[in-house]
């Protein structure tokens, strides 16, 4: 069954436009609070949390899926701003029946959207998001007087997720004599990912830690990393950290300003845990996964699968592998051994511990990878345009990847919104790559 509201990563929109308004949300609150109530244990009372970024609209959202969730007979545990992979770990912590995150990611602040977790700081199944929608469908109503939920603050939050994130840390390790540059995106982690890093030894310069509410992403963080780039520079730090707007991503910058992506990053991650002993299995991608990354992670031995783009389909694959290892280009980075989710600032931990056991920097590390030339382009196609039964497209397509012949990729995927195709070429020389897209561009119908 498809579903109506939920996409890859929750309910996200633009504030104030249906689906992201008081009613809908007040309502999703309810329906989420029925789903939980009717698979709890008799007698059993349902505890979520709720937790947020520093949009200004989380006051708002905040408020009306407290007022659903009480209307359920659910209480609610409220955590303030706190990075989506806090909420994760809060809510399996305290044991609590689900999480739920306020919080649009990446996107600019007008937008907001709403996320769930489940008891085990997983996201949730799709057969549950699926009963939240059939909710939906129906009257919302609202439970007795004596039976209404209660609304908590967990004082003590961010201080809990601060000794979290430092436990993934090696205990024999530290940070000391290492000059960081932490970039919070003015988003959740401004007031825990810079303790983190110092608590563990490190000299650290924050930027991006000054929320207003309508500056979350706005030229500082992981999708805008000229300003990391600029202070290792101008501070002439070891290195550089950008998470996100709720800190689930992560780019890396070294002394020289060379920026790391995810891609880059994994086979990092990969690499450590082989040359510790570790047995992983192999790692995950997905379908943008560099194919340079492919070739060096299997190079080392194990295996590579490539999943759907999005983190959730990253981490459906790694649990069916029963892998540990997993992430995307975009600095969704997942290792399974130390959280239940994607972390940002777990991902730069293990990262620092991987150089710091082998005295490398991050661009010693990956001597031995180097990155394929990727070009992407968007190409806007008549809506009545079948281009999974254009012959003359497959016939090119087909040309393209005989000419490469394994030096590189054709991936072409359509866009879950609009009528937009997405036309990725990967090869060893940026100008080729260059012009077989445009030639494949070229055939399709613009609208």
């Amino acid at each position: 069954m498809k579903k109506q509201y939920f996409g890859t990563d929750g309910i996200r929109g633009e504030v104030g436009q249906f689906p992201i308004v008081p009613e809908f949300i007040t309502r999703l609150g309810y329906a989420a609070g029925k789903v939980l109530g009717s698979q709890a244990k008799p007698g059993e009372r349902c505890k979520v949390l709720i937790g947020k970024d520093t949009r200004v609209s989380g006051y708002l959202l905040e408020a009306a899926l407290e007022a659903g969730f009480a209307a359920a007979g659910v209480d609610v545990m409220l955590c303030g701003p706190m990075p989506t992979p806090g909420v994760a770990y809060l809510t399996k912590a305290l044991r609590l029946s689900a999480g739920v995150v306020i919080s649009a990611s990446h996107n600019p602040y007008q937008d907001n959207g709403i996320k769930f977790f489940s008891a085990q700081g997983g996201k949730l199944s799709d057969e549950f998001e699926l009963a939240i929608e059939a909710e939906l469908a129906k009257p919302m109503g609202c439970v007795s007087s004596k039976e209404l939920g209660k609304a908590f603050r967990i004082d003590d939050a961010a201080g809990r997720y601060i000794e979290f994130c430092k436990s993934t840390f090696p205990g024999e390790l530290n940070l000391k004599g290492m000059k960081l540059v932490v970039d919070c995106a003015h988003g959740a982690a401004y007031h825990t990912a810079p303790h983190v890093f110092h608590e563990l030894g490190a000299e650290v310069i924050s930027i991006g830690v000054q929320p207003d509410g309508r500056n979350i992403n706005d030229g500082f963080g992981a999708t805008a990393p000229a300003a990391l780039i600029a202070k290792v520079k101008e501070s002439k730090a070891d290195l550089g950290i950008a998470l996100d707007g709720d800190a689930d991503r992560l780019q890396m910058v070294d002394a020289s300003g060379r920026l790391f992506n995810g891609d880059e990053l994994l086979y990092v991650l990969a690499k450590d845990r082989i040359d510790r002993g570790q047995i992983i299995g192999g790692v995950v991608g997905t379908l943008m996964t560099n194919l340079a990354v492919e070739n060096a992670i299997k190079d080392l031995g194990i295996g590579f699968e490539r999943a759907n783009v999005g983190d959730r389909y990253v981490l459906e694959l790694l649990k069916q592998k029963g892998w540990i290892i997993g992430g995307e280009g975009s600095g969704h980075l997942l290792c399974l051994d130390q959280h239940s989710t994607g972390d940002g600032i777990i991902a730069a931990l293990q990262v620092l511990a991987a150089m710091s056991q082998t005295k490398k920097s991050l661009a010693q590390l990956l001597d031995s990878v180097t990155i394929f030339p990727q070009v992407l382009l968007n190409i806007k196609f008549k809506p009545d345009y079948d281009w999974k039964s254009d012959e003359v497209l497959k016939s090119q397509i087909s040309q393209v990847e005989s000419e490469l012949k394994g030096t590189g990729r054709v991936l072409i995927r359509a866009s879950g919104t609009e009528p937009v195709l997405r036309v990725m070429v990967e090869a060893q020389d940026g100008d080729i790559a260059m012009n077989l897209a445009k030639g494949i561009a070229d055939l399709i119908p613009k609208s």
